[in-house]
C-alpha cells in the first residue's frame, strides 16, 4: 500500500483504476463492521462505476490508496450494492456523529474518520478528527478540534446512527448535481427529505433536475407549499412545467401562484403545448439578439456561467422584442461561426441561412428527426406569426425519449442508450415508461 492512514472525506471522489490503468470508477464512501472491543473493521469501498451504478469493492482487492486515487487486484464485481445488517457507511452514517469523551470531559462532533492499514489487506478505523463545542461566552471564538483513537470515546447514539444532514450536504459540497441526486436516491426516504431540507433552494433545484419524477413529487410535497415554489422558481422552466404537470391540478396552480410572477409565466405558457410536440420539449429562455448585436456581444452572452451547454450554443436573432414570444424571428447563428469572425461583425449577416425552424405543434417524432438528421445541438421553434417562442435542445428531446427510471435504474444503460440512438435516427417517439409530460394535466 502507498499510505498507511487515510482521512475518508478525501476519498470521496477519487478515481478508482485497474492495473492496466484505466479507470473503473470513483469512490463514494467507505463501509466497516463495528466489533465488541476493537475499533470497526474496514470490508470495502463503495464504487460508483459507469451508469451511475454503486458497488461494492472489498478492501482486500485494493493494492493502493494514495495520491487521489485507488488502485484495484482487477475487475470490479458489478452487482449492485446492497447494505448489508451491521455495516456502516463512514461518511453517509458516521461523520456528524456525537460522540462523549471516556475521560469525561464533554463530548464532541466527527468530522472525519482515518482508516489504518494494520496489516496486508486489513484495515480499520483509526484515529478521529473530533469538534469540541464553541466555547460559552465568545461568539468569535473557534470550536477546538482534536485528534482521538476510537477507544478515547464512546458513541452518544446507536451504532449506525445516520449523521446531520447538514454534516453528509458539506460532504458531497463538490459533487456535480446528478451525482448528489444519485446519492440521494440511495438515502432512505426521510433521509432524502432530510437532506433536502437543508440545501439551498438553487442548489435543490438543480439536483432535482437530476431526478426520477416521482423523487421529485415525493421531494416537493414533504417540503411544503412556500418553499417548494421557491425551489421551483430556480428550475429549468421546461423542468418545473414538467413537475407541476403530474401534481393534482389544484395544487399545482396553487404552487404557480406562490412562484415569481415572470417565473410562473414561462411555466403556464408551456403548459400550454401537449408534451409530444415542439412546444412541450422547448425552453422558453434561448439567447435572443438583435442584427445589429456584433459577435463580441454575442460569444459574451454564451459565456454566462449558468447557462446550460446546449443553450450556449447559439445565438438566436430576432427583431424587438426580444423576449418570448419576440418580434418575427430571423434566424441562428452558431458559436462556431461567431469564432471565425472579428468581433464588431454585425450577428445578422451570420445567420444560417439552411436551418429552419419548427412550429410549436411539430411532433417530437420530427424535431428528433432534425436534430439527428443535421447534426444540430438546438432548433427554433415559432408560432404561427413567425415569431420565436423557444428552442428545443437535444438534452430537451433525450429526456423526453429516455424511460422516466432511467436515473435510479442504470442496469441496462447500455440497451436505453441504444434504444434512444435509434430513436433520434427514425424518429420513433414511443417508448415504454416514459413520462406523462405537459399534457396529462
Amino acid at each position: 500500500m502507498s499510505a498507511t492512514r487515510v482521512f475518508v472525506a478525501r476519498l470521496a471522489g477519487c478515481a478508482v483504476f485497474d492495473p492496466a490503468g484505466d479507470r473503473v470508477g470513483k469512490v463514494r464512501d467507505v463501509l466497516v463492521v463495528y466489533r465488541k472491543s476493537d475499533p470497526p473493521r474496514v470490508v470495502g469501498l463503495i464504487v460508483e462505476i459507469p451508469g451511475k451504478r454503486r458497488v461494492f469493492l472489498s478492501i482486500g482487492r485494493v493494492t493502493s490508496i494514495g495520491a487521489g486515487q485507488v488502485i484495484t487486484t482487477g475487475l470490479i464485481n458489478i452487482r449492485r450494492f446492497e447494505q448489508r445488517g451491521g455495516e456502516v457507511r463512514v461518511i453517509a452514517e458516521m461523520l456528524g456523529r456525537t460522540v462523549s469523551f471516556n475521560d469525561g470531559s464533554g463530548t464532541a462532533v466527527v468530522d472525519d474518520v482515518a482508516i489504518e492499514e494494520k496489516s496486508e489487506g486489513v484495515w480499520e478505523v483509526g484515529q478521529l478528527f473530533v469538534r469540541r463545542p464553541k466555547p460559552t461566552g465568545s461568539p468569535f471564538a473557534k470550536a477546538p478540534t482534536a485528534f482521538v483513537t476510537w477507544k478515547e470515546v464512546r458513541e452518544a447514539s446507536a451504532p449506525g446512527q445516520s449523521q446531520p444532514a447538514e454534516q453528509l450536504i458539506a460532504t458531497y459540497s463538490e459533487l456535480k448535481p446528478a451525482d448528489l441526486a444519485s446519492t440521494m436516491l440511495d438515502l432512505p426516504e426521510q433521509r432524502r427529505r432530510d437532506v433536502a431540507e437543508e440545501l439551498p433552494d438553487d442548489r435543490l433545484a438543480t439536483v432535482l433536475e437530476e431526478m426520477p419524477e416521482q423523487a421529485q413529487i415525493e421531494i416537493l410535497v414533504a417540503l411544503g407549499d412556500e418553499r417548494a415554489a421557491d425551489v421551483l422558481d430556480h428550475m429549468q422552466p421546461d423542468d418545473a412545467a414538467d413537475l407541476i404537470a403530474q401534481l393534482p391540478a389544484e395544487r399545482g396552480e396553487h404552487l404557480l401562484e406562490l412562484m415569481e410572477p415572470e417565473e410562473a409565466d414561462d411555466v403556464r405558457f408551456l403548459l400550454a403545448y401537449p408534451a409530444d410536440t415542439a412546444g412541450g420539449l422547448m425552453t422558453p429562455e434561448p439567447i435572443i439578439v438583435s442584427a445589429d448585436a456584433t459577435v463580441a456581444e454575442g460569444l459574451a452572452l454564451i459565456r454566462r456561467h449558468d447557462l446550460p451547454p446546449a443553450l450556449g450554443a447559439a445565438v438566436f436573432v430576432t427583431l424587438p422584442p426580444y423576449e418570448p414570444p419576440t418580434g418575427r424571428f430571423l434566424g441562428v447563428v452558431h458559436f462556431q461561426r461567431m469564432l471565425r469572425y472579428p468581433p464588431h461583425e454585425r450577428l445578422g449577416t451570420l445567420i444560417d441561412q439552411g436551418l429552419d425552424p419548427v412550429t410549436a405543434d411539430t411532433s417530437a417524432a420530427e424535431v428528433s428527426r432534425i436534430l439527428a438528421s443535421y447534426d444540430l445541438v438546438s432548433v427554433p421553434v415559432v408560432d404561427e406569426k413567425h415569431r420565436l417562442v423557444g428552442v428545443v435542445t437535444i438534452d430537451d428531446v433525450l429526456d423526453y425519449l429516455l424511460p422516466e427510471d432511467w436515473r435510479s435504474h442504470p442496469d441496462d444503460d447500455a440497451e436505453r442508450r441504444a434504444a434512444a440512438r435509434a430513436a433520434l435516427t427514425t424518429g420513433s417517439i414511443p417508448i415504454p415508461g416514459r413520462r406523462a409530460g405537459h399534457g396529462a394535466r
